[in-house]
């Protein structure tokens, strides 16, 4: 039974929806936030501008943050990329691969003190479903069951291998919390190891201890994350204690930071790749010979080397070397001679202007792309956008050339490639039914090494059609205090401050 009415549920959940206003280290200053020693203030590379989980304009990691700490999922990644539990306690396939079922913990309540059942999490998949989030692309004829409060089972149309991976980017919130996005994107209920007491979109979200988590109550009282746009406003804010802890440090600023006794630096390999994706269906960008050739004709290993000596890795996969289903590629070789000869010889109009779209913390890389091919004579037009315009435009396909840092949920090529690339997905304007053959295999098929092998031909194609180009694996770099302990190095850029504490 409830310890809550359905309508009091509800209250709580629209009074919560009308808020307005990798390896664990020791990190932070001890003025640290200033006002505590339970107190940690962390600012990262992604404005928040967001707190569902399940919205429909999704692809923000500013709320993925915030979401992993006021939230639960059936499963999670940990710091070493392994697949844990985190609501669920075992799950197992059914003999067909199709059906994967999920033992619930026992008396996981909400922050509202109502108990969390297999009802809220079945409801909290349909809701992402309904609300056309992103990932709802994972699931397709995907049907979630609740047989008893603490079963859940998953029903596909076609085995899937990768199901539990790719649950781990779906997070639970209460049955009765509205099908909708109120304005701003305020948060329901949820069960995570903070609640949130104050946000501000764009600005700063402030989250207090719940001491009821089924994990055990965090150490911090508080924990903020707060939106600093400029990497030397961070610097500046770490190194006064106004914050404790920022991520993404630019390869110029990781050197000198060492030398400061006060702060602590660190990297670890990430499950993201720097991707550069053709629009297929832009007309002068059908030809795979033409995609290669503009591929040719950027000197990646030099950009990479001069940017990103410290953070970049020149790319040998569409995906990165800790996800299952990486396998490496022949290089593509830089050469501006080649690539101008076989664009002519494709056809290729050089009065074409091709519009390449990024967001502000690719302007330098963007830049140095768009030289190398003006050397050629090919003309690219360099449109940096916000958030909101640059994912809207994105899924219109309302771009030539669309850079963007995408990572793999789960560290399964499931949730990349298999979501991406097929031809449904209609992602990059790409379509290949061999290719389509390929992923449907991977996802389906339950020996890893043998998935890993068909993940291998089906990156080969990718590589080969140069479906985009793929300068470079990123490593995510951390700086802190050095008093604050605990938070984890999170290889997706999403550190973890359950366990953190400060000195």
């Amino acid at each position: 039974m409830r310890t809550n009415s359905t309508a009091t549920r509800v209250a709580v959940i629209l009074a919560a929806l009308a808020i307005g206003a990798c390896s664990t280290t020791s990190a932070g200053d001890e003025t640290g936030s200033g006002s505590g020693s339970d107190e940690i203030v962390a600012s990262g590379q992604f404005p928040i501008e967001n707190l569902d989980p399940h919205s429909p304009v999704g692809g923000s990691l500013g709320m993925e943050l915030v979401a992993k700490h006021i939230f639960s999922r059936l499963v999670q990644i940990d710091a070493n990329g392994q697949l844990t539990g985190d609501l669920a306690e075992e799950w197992s396939a059914d003999d067909t691969g199709t059906t994967w079922t999920f033992q619930l913990r026992d008396s996981v309540r909400f922050s509202d003190g109502s108990e969390l059942t297999s009802s809220d999490v079945v409801a909290s998949f349909e809701r992402l479903l309904a609300l056309e989030s992103p990932i709802a692309g994972n699931f397709p004829d995907v049907t979630a069951t609740a047989p008893d409060a603490t079963t859940v089972t998953f029903t596909a149309a076609a085995p899937d291998a990768a199901l539990p991976a790719k649950l781990t980017a779906v997070y639970v919130v209460a049955e009765e919390t509205p099908a909708t996005q109120s304005a701003g994107g305020q948060p329901p209920v949820g069960s995570g190891p903070f609640v949130v007491d104050e946000f501000a979109p764009g600005a700063e979200v402030v989250l207090s201890r719940n001491d009821d988590y089924f994990g055990g109550a965090p150490s911090l009282a508080k924990l903020t994350f707060r939106t600093i746009p400029e990497i030397a406003a961070r610097l500046t804010a770490l190194r006064t204690g106004e914050v404790d802890v920022i991520w993404g440090v630019p390869d110029d600023q990781m050197a000198l930071l060492r030398s400061e006794e006060s702060i602590e630096i660190d990297a670890v390999e990430s499950d993201a790749t720097f991707t550069m994706w053709f629009n297929s269906t832009t007309p002068a960008l059908a030809d795979p010979a033409v995609r290669r050739a503009i591929w040719q004709a950027v000197d990646f290993e030099t950009i990479v080397a001069q940017l990103y000596p410290e953070t970049g890795t020149l790319a040998d996969a569409p995906i990165a070397p800790p996800v299952l289903g990486h396998a490496t590629q022949e290089p593509m070789v830089y050469d501006p001679d080649a690539a101008r000869a076989a664009l002519a010889a494709a056809g290729f109009d050089f009065d074409t202007v091709l519009r390449l779209q990024f967001q502000s913390q690719f302007r330098s890389f963007v830049e140095a792309v768009v030289s190398d091919l003006a050397e050629i004579g090919v003309q690219v037009e360099p449109l940096e956008k916000e958030q909101a315009v640059f994912i809207e435009d994105l899924l219109a396909l309302n771009w030539d050339i669309n850079m963007q840092q995408i990572g793999t949920a789960g560290f399964d090529a499931a949730t990349n490639l298999g979501r991406l690339y097929p031809c449904a997905a209609g992602r990059n304007g790409y379509c290949n039914p061999e290719l389509d053959a390929l992923l449907a295999q991977a996802g389906q098929t339950p020996d890893p090494a043998e998935r890993e092998q068909v993940y291998a031909q089906a990156s080969q194609i990718i590589w080969t059609d140069a479906v985009g180009m793929y300068p470079m694996f990123v490593k995510m770099s951390y700086a802190w205090g050095a008093s604050v302990s605990g938070f984890t190095l999170d290889r997706v850029g999403l550190p973890d401050f359950r366990d953190a504490g400060v000195e």
